[in-house]
Protein backbone atom coordinates (compact mmCIF):
# COMPACT_ATOMS: atom_id res chain seq x y z
CA UNK A 1 0.00 0.00 0.00
CA UNK A 2 1.15 3.21 -1.23
CA UNK A 3 2.15 5.92 1.31
CA UNK A 4 -0.36 8.79 1.66
CA UNK A 5 1.10 12.53 0.59
CA UNK A 6 0.65 15.52 1.12
CA UNK A 7 1.09 18.97 -0.82
CA UNK A 8 3.34 21.17 1.53
CA UNK A 9 5.12 24.92 1.81
CA UNK A 10 8.32 24.72 2.65
CA UNK A 11 10.55 27.10 3.47
CA UNK A 12 13.84 27.46 2.33
CA UNK A 13 16.41 29.76 4.08
CA UNK A 14 19.42 30.61 1.86
CA UNK A 15 21.23 33.25 3.50
CA UNK A 16 19.32 37.12 3.86
CA UNK A 17 16.23 35.90 1.63
CA UNK A 18 13.74 32.89 2.31
CA UNK A 19 12.02 31.36 -0.32
CA UNK A 20 8.65 29.12 0.04
CA UNK A 21 8.77 25.98 -2.51
CA UNK A 22 5.14 24.03 -2.77
CA UNK A 23 6.64 20.21 -2.68
CA UNK A 24 4.68 17.05 -2.33
CA UNK A 25 5.74 15.30 1.00
CA UNK A 26 4.73 11.43 2.25
CA UNK A 27 2.35 12.63 5.46
CA UNK A 28 4.19 11.38 7.85
CA UNK A 29 7.74 12.69 6.69
CA UNK A 30 5.58 16.03 7.17
CA UNK A 31 4.65 15.15 10.86
CA UNK A 32 8.59 14.20 11.36
CA UNK A 33 9.60 17.42 10.17
CA UNK A 34 7.25 19.07 12.14
CA UNK A 35 8.15 17.34 15.79
CA UNK A 36 11.81 17.60 14.75
CA UNK A 37 12.01 21.18 13.90
CA UNK A 38 9.49 22.35 17.55
CA UNK A 39 12.26 20.32 19.07
CA UNK A 40 15.33 21.87 17.58
CA UNK A 41 13.48 25.56 18.15
CA UNK A 42 12.74 23.90 21.98
CA UNK A 43 16.15 23.04 22.72
CA UNK A 44 18.07 26.14 21.07
CA UNK A 45 16.57 29.83 20.78
CA UNK A 46 18.75 31.70 18.46
CA UNK A 47 17.92 35.28 16.96
CA UNK A 48 20.45 36.97 14.12
CA UNK A 49 21.52 40.43 14.61
CA UNK A 50 20.68 42.33 11.35
CA UNK A 51 23.75 44.75 12.10
CA UNK A 52 26.05 42.64 12.84
CA UNK A 53 25.59 39.20 11.44
CA UNK A 54 26.38 37.35 14.39
CA UNK A 55 23.89 34.43 15.32
CA UNK A 56 23.20 34.36 19.59
CA UNK A 57 21.89 31.60 21.51
CA UNK A 58 20.24 31.58 24.45
CA UNK A 59 21.46 30.37 27.63
CA UNK A 60 20.03 29.04 31.15
CA UNK A 61 21.38 30.46 34.62
CA UNK A 62 19.24 28.83 36.85
CA UNK A 63 19.82 27.85 40.47
CA UNK A 64 17.25 25.82 42.83
CA UNK A 65 18.45 25.24 46.17
CA UNK A 66 16.51 23.79 49.32
CA UNK A 67 18.18 24.32 52.60
CA UNK A 68 18.56 25.44 56.29
CA UNK A 69 19.62 29.03 56.70
CA UNK A 70 22.97 29.06 58.44
CA UNK A 71 23.31 32.40 60.68
CA UNK A 72 21.57 35.50 61.02
CA UNK A 73 21.50 37.31 58.09
CA UNK A 74 23.55 40.52 57.06
CA UNK A 75 21.98 43.64 55.57
CA UNK A 76 24.32 45.65 53.56
CA UNK A 77 23.96 49.21 51.51
CA UNK A 78 27.27 49.70 49.64
CA UNK A 79 27.29 53.45 48.43
CA UNK A 80 24.63 54.39 45.76
CA UNK A 81 23.10 50.65 45.63
CA UNK A 82 20.32 49.40 46.52
CA UNK A 83 20.41 47.33 50.09
CA UNK A 84 21.33 43.63 49.90
CA UNK A 85 20.63 40.70 52.05
CA UNK A 86 23.13 38.15 52.18
CA UNK A 87 23.37 34.74 54.38
CA UNK A 88 24.69 31.35 54.08
CA UNK A 89 22.86 28.48 52.95
CA UNK A 90 23.06 24.71 54.12
CA UNK A 91 22.22 22.02 51.66
CA UNK A 92 22.83 18.06 52.73
CA UNK A 93 23.66 14.77 50.97
CA UNK A 94 23.10 11.53 52.09
CA UNK A 95 24.30 8.63 50.57
CA UNK A 96 24.84 5.04 52.04
CA UNK A 97 28.66 3.17 51.82
CA UNK A 98 28.33 0.23 49.80
CA UNK A 99 27.41 -3.72 51.03
CA UNK A 100 29.85 -4.89 53.52
CA UNK A 101 30.41 -8.64 51.37
CA UNK A 102 28.95 -11.64 53.24
CA UNK A 103 27.45 -9.90 55.76
CA UNK A 104 23.93 -8.35 54.64
CA UNK A 105 24.78 -5.02 56.24
CA UNK A 106 23.88 -2.40 54.06
CA UNK A 107 26.84 -0.28 55.26
CA UNK A 108 27.30 3.31 56.71
CA UNK A 109 25.18 6.44 55.86
CA UNK A 110 27.99 9.58 54.80
CA UNK A 111 26.29 12.83 55.13
CA UNK A 112 28.02 16.50 53.29
CA UNK A 113 26.93 19.66 53.93
CA UNK A 114 27.60 22.44 51.30
CA UNK A 115 27.52 26.02 52.32
CA UNK A 116 26.14 28.79 49.69
CA UNK A 117 26.02 32.31 49.66
CA UNK A 118 23.16 33.55 48.66
CA UNK A 119 22.55 37.64 48.10
CA UNK A 120 19.11 39.22 47.97
CA UNK A 121 18.20 42.23 46.41
CA UNK A 122 14.35 42.23 46.30
CA UNK A 123 12.53 44.32 50.02
CA UNK A 124 10.02 41.35 50.09
CA UNK A 125 12.45 38.06 50.24
CA UNK A 126 14.61 39.75 52.97
CA UNK A 127 12.80 37.97 55.93
CA UNK A 128 14.88 35.06 56.24
CA UNK A 129 15.65 33.85 60.17
CA UNK A 130 18.51 31.14 60.95
CA UNK A 131 17.53 28.08 61.29
CA UNK A 132 14.77 28.47 58.54
CA UNK A 133 14.06 26.26 55.59
CA UNK A 134 14.01 27.97 52.87
CA UNK A 135 13.67 27.26 48.86
CA UNK A 136 15.77 29.98 47.01
CA UNK A 137 15.36 30.29 43.38
CA UNK A 138 17.85 32.28 41.84
CA UNK A 139 21.20 32.23 39.34
CA UNK A 140 24.74 32.14 39.98
CA UNK A 141 27.13 34.85 40.20
CA UNK A 142 30.68 34.90 39.96
CA UNK A 143 33.13 37.86 41.75
CA UNK A 144 35.79 38.78 43.28
CA UNK A 145 36.70 40.85 46.56
CA UNK A 146 39.57 41.93 48.60
CA UNK A 147 39.80 40.32 51.69
CA UNK A 148 40.84 42.19 55.38
CA UNK A 149 44.22 41.46 54.32
CA UNK A 150 43.67 43.22 50.96
CA UNK A 151 44.05 39.64 49.10
CA UNK A 152 41.98 39.41 45.94
CA UNK A 153 39.11 36.46 46.63
CA UNK A 154 36.76 34.92 44.41
CA UNK A 155 33.43 34.25 45.70
CA UNK A 156 29.95 32.01 44.10
CA UNK A 157 27.08 33.87 45.11
CA UNK A 158 23.31 32.82 44.31
CA UNK A 159 21.53 35.80 43.27
CA UNK A 160 17.70 35.24 44.68
CA UNK A 161 14.64 36.04 42.48
CA UNK A 162 12.53 33.94 44.71
CA UNK A 163 12.73 32.64 48.02
CA UNK A 164 9.89 30.17 49.39
CA UNK A 165 9.83 30.22 53.32
CA UNK A 166 9.08 26.24 54.07
CA UNK A 167 9.12 26.72 57.92
CA UNK A 168 7.87 29.15 60.44
CA UNK A 169 11.24 30.59 61.88
CA UNK A 170 10.25 33.94 60.28
CA UNK A 171 12.30 37.11 61.39
CA UNK A 172 10.26 39.54 63.15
Amino acid sequence: MRKRSSPATLLLWTGKFSKRVNCCIPLHSVKMLRSASSQLIRQVVRYRSTETGFILERSINRVQLLGRVGQDPVMRQPEGRNPVTIFSLATNEMWRSGEVEGTGSEGDVNQKTTWHRVSVFRPGLRDVAYRSRVLVEGKLDYGEYLDKNQVRRQATTIIADNIVFLSDHIQD
